[in-house]
C-alpha cells in the first residue's frame, strides 16, 4: 500500500507525527459516523481504541457522584482522542460525548501495537503524542487548583481563544459560541459565579461580546491573572 501522505487532511493535535507516520494511522483507521449526541466512550470502558476527528467535535467530560459534568477537553477536526495503553489493559476515565455530527476514524489497539513494534519511529512520535496528552492535563489541573476560580477562567479564555481565535481588529473573536454553563463546566464553578466573573473582566475592559461570541481585548491582562506560563499552543489549548 502506499505511503504517500493525504496531506489534505487536518493534523490538529497529530501534528507530532512525521508525514510518513500521520499516513500509516490513515491507512490503519476505520471510518465511522457519530451524530451528535452520541459518544465515542463512556467512563469505565475498556480502552481498546483511539479516535481521529475528520469532521466535527467532541467534549471529554469527567462526572462526579453527584452528577456534576466537569468538562476537560473539547476537541475537532485534526484531533486524535483516546487512552490507549498498548501494553496494558485499561478502563476510561473519561466520557466522549459528540457534540456535533461528526466522522471519526477508528484506530484498533492491535493495529496500534502492530505498527508500534513494526517502526521505531512510529514509537516515538506515538510517545511524544502522549507526553503532549500528560502535560495538557497537568497544565490543566494548574489551572483549576492554583490561581482560584479568576485564574481559571481566564486560562479557559485563553486556551479558547488559541483554539478558535481569529483577528478582530486589534482583539482575538472566539468564533464559537460558549455559552456561561459551558464556562462554568469547564472550570468547576457555578454558573453565577462565571456570570460575576464575566463582568468583573467586561468592567475592566478585558473583554465584550459581539454576536453572541466572545472577543478578548486584553490578552496581557488575561495572562496576568492566570499567572501565564506561555505554553506552545498544541499545550495551550481547549
Amino acid at each position: 500500500m502506499s505511503e504517500s501522505v493525504n496531506t489534505t487532511m487536518p493534523r490538529g493535535n497529530t501534528s507530532c507525527f512525521s508525514e510518513q507516520n500521520f499516513n500509516r494511522l490513515l491507512v490503519t483507521m476505520k471510518d465511522k459516523s457519530y451524530p451528535e449526541g452520541t459518544h465515542l466512550f463512556w467512563e469505565g470502558d475498556l480502552s481498546d481504541k483511539l479516535f481521529y476527528i475528520k469532521r466535527g467535535r467532541v467534549k471529554l467530560t469527567k462526572s462526579t457522584d453527584e452528577g456534576k459534568e466537569l468538562i476537560l477537553y473539547m476537541y475537532g477536526r485534526g484531533d486524535m482522542v483516546g487512552q490507549a495503553d498498548p501494553f496494558f489493559s485499561m478502563k476510561h476515565s473519561f466520557t466522549a460525548e459528540v457534540i456535533e455530527d461528526s466522522e471519526v476514524g477508528v484506530i484498533e489497539q492491535k493495529d496500534l501495537e502492530i505498527m508500534i513494534c513494526q517502526h521505531c519511529d512510529f514509537s516515538i512520535d506515538f510517545m511524544k503524542w502522549m507526553g503532549i496528552h500528560h502535560r495538557l492535563t497537568q497544565t490543566k489541573f494548574r489551572d483549576l487548583m492554583m490561581y482560584g476560580k479568576p485564574g481559571a477562567l481566564t486560562s479557559t479564555l485563553i486556551r479558547l481563544s488559541n483554539t478558535y481565535g481569529e483577528p478582530y481588529g486589534d482583539s482575538i473573536l472566539i468564533n464559537k459560541k460558549i455559552t456561561h454553563t459551558d464556562l462554568s463546566n469547564m472550570i468547576g464553578a457555578t454558573r453565577e459565579s462565571v456570570n460575576r466573573m464575566l463582568s468583573d473582566l467586561r468592567k475592566k475592559d478585558a473583554l465584550e461580546y459581539v454576536n453572541g461570541m466572545i472577543v478578548i481585548k486584553d490578552l496581557v491582562m488575561l495572562q496576568d491573572m492566570c499567572h501565564c506560563e506561555l505554553c506552545p499552543n498544541e499545550i495551550c489549548r481547549i
